[in-house]
């Protein structure tokens, strides 16, 4: 073509406003997604139903990726709309035609994800494991013991990837995928004997591993998987993705962050279950005749009947008869001077020992500094209710001068034990105490109440559906016949 100057100022008028307009909009992009959070008042996170993530409990949301999302929100000044699915295909395409800003939903960083989605900082790195049932399997230690076995997993995960690349050096290894499913299903079809593995991450299975005690890890594979919110890799969420990484940064440097963690995966690697079968079994044969009278204290005092019967059970596993060799007794375990304190006159009697008990916890609960915040400050009560506010404030000293936070349950309980030790507890106020038991008494009523959570979120689910035949390969269909 020819070189004129007119066609070049007519070329130069045709293009001048698309480039404006392609420059204009590019530029009001970068922070589109952010401000329209903003001037909408809302942030849309979608998030997977579980334990892990999110559920409800007694009519309130729960759950650790909604306690995050709820703290952004707040962050951001904005209220929260939480948009739970199942299976990762629909949080992806929840996020692909705009349904939601965010997706917090326990996603692992992943090359493949990549291509389309821009992740925000990993709050935590997790393990791959492969688990089984002891109770009907025999142990699986090794990627050849899973050969010939029944393997499910979720579909469009990491886990597939893993299996991949273990059929590199093991081709005879089969599996099965499901992206309608949870990671609450493959655990029930695990434990009814439908599968015989399936992987799931670290945090989901200590998260779970209460309900299931016959489960074991076989072992674990692949680089751990660092988990991240995930958002569309568009230029208009440019503006959010530095919000959450501004957000993330602030929830590490305050301690906010690893207490989350803390609190929500309360069962680690750590953490033995010899008891979870008693608890269990005595949480079927005693809870029902004592649940009521529970409830009813609970609700005079102020409190969640889960906790009352947590510590209930931790105390004398539920029987109004209990009595221990130094004199205390009943359902609370209260001794002769703490009952007089409280005007209980029959120790025996559930409903004052329930009572009396309640408003000693509640006691100490007062008398905490008020620089200890929930939920915290319901440790802080539980551990004065077995040694001692004295001796709990001894342990905060002693934290204090070890460079801890005394405000911190975390940081307390790892200083509790010091206080058998004479260098430690000769300087402090009120001297010898079994700290250590104090501690383990703390967590063992975390436990418990965790494990009456999770069976209410369980109770009112939707039971998982039995495998059909023909919706597994076609190796697997032997073993489903029988079924």
């Amino acid at each position: 073509m020819p070189d004129c100057p007119k066609t070049r100022r007519f070329l130069l008028r045709a293009l001048l406003p698309v480039l404006f307009i392609g420059l204009f909009t590019h530029c009001s992009e970068n922070n589109d997604k952010l401000q329209k959070i903003r001037e909408d008042g809302v942030l849309r996170v979608v998030t997977r139903n579980g334990a892990t993530t999110y559920y409800e409990s007694q009519g309130a949301p729960a759950g650790f990726e909604y306690q995050l999302a709820h703290a952004f929100a707040e962050h951001l000044g904005v209220k929260l709309q939480i948009i739970p699915v199942v299976g990762f295909d629909e949080v992806f395409d929840s996020l692909a035609n705009g349904n939601a800003d965010i997706a917090a939903a326990g996603l692992s960083i992943t090359a493949e994800r990549q291509d389309t989605l821009v992740f925000g900082p990993s709050y935590l790195s997790v393990k791959q494991f492969f688990i089984y049932n002891r109770d009907v399997n025999a142990p699986i230690k090794s990627a050849k013991d899973l050969i010939g076995k029944q393997i499910r997993v979720l579909g469009n995960t990491a886990h597939v990837n893993l299996l991949n690349e273990l059929k590199q050096t093991h081709p005879e290894l089969t599996w099965a995928e499901s992206r309608d499913f949870e990671t609450i299903d493959l655990l029930e079809q695990l434990a009814d004997g439908q599968i015989d593995a399936t992987i799931i991450n670290s945090n989901e299975f200590y998260a779970n591993r209460a309900f299931y005690p016959s489960f074991r890890i076989g072992f674990s594979a692949g680089k751990p998987r660092k988990l991240a919110w995930a958002m569309q890799a568009t230029p208009g969420n440019a503006g959010l993705t530095k919000a959450i990484a501004e957000f993330f940064k602030i929830m590490t440097g305050n301690g906010k962050l690893p207490r989350l963690i803390e609190r929500n995966f309360t069962f680690n690697e750590r953490r033995t279950f010899i008891n979870t079968h008693a608890f269990l079994r005595l949480k079927e044969e005693r809870l029902p005749n004592v649940k009521g009278m529970i409830e009813q204290v609970a609700i005079e005092f102020d409190l969640d009947w889960r906790l009352l019967a947590a510590i209930s059970y931790q105390e004398s596993h539920w029987d109004a008869d209990a009595r221990s060799p130094t004199g205390v007794r009943g359902m609370m375990m209260l001794t002769r001077a703490t009952a007089e304190e409280l005007n209980i006159e029959d120790r025996r009697d559930p409903m004052q020992s329930l009572r009396g008990g309640a408003r000693y916890y509640k006691k100490m609960l007062s008398r905490l500094p008020s620089s200890i915040e929930s939920p915290d400050r319901s440790w802080f009560a539980l551990a004065a209710y077995n040694i001692g506010l004295g001796h709990v404030e001894d342990a905060r000293v002693i934290t204090e001068q070890l460079g801890g936070n005394p405000n911190l349950w975390n940081d307390v309980r790892e200083n509790l034990p010091l206080l058998r030790q004479k260098k430690w507890f000769k300087p402090t106020r009120y001297g010898y105490a079994r700290g250590d038991e104090a501690a383990r008494y703390v967590r063992n009523i975390r436990d418990y109440y965790s494990l009456l959570t999770w069976d209410e979120l369980n109770r009112y689910r939707v039971p998982p559906p039995r495998i059909a035949a023909d919706y597994l390969p076609a190796e697997f269909n032997r073993g489903f016949d029988a079924m």
